[in-house]
């Protein structure tokens, strides 16, 4: 697995031809964004649950 740091970069990496599904995980503090493509699954932690939300809304369906 490789964790991405920013959220342009997330973004960009749930919108690739090979990404097929992004799980959501809450916990107490923070948010993580796992995006499954063929060869890793990519993770993004989100500490702002505002962010998050508009994360969530801005990913593709």
């Amino acid at each position: 697995p490789k964790q991405i740091h920013e959220i342009k970069d997330f973004l960009l990496t749930a919108r690739r031809k090979d990404a097929r599904s992004v799980k959501i995980k809450r916990s107490k503090d923070v948010v993580k964004f796992k995006v499954r493509c063929s060869k890793y699954l990519y993770t993004l932690c989100v500490f702002d649950s505002e962010k998050a939300d508009k994360l969530k809304q801005s990913l593709p369906p």
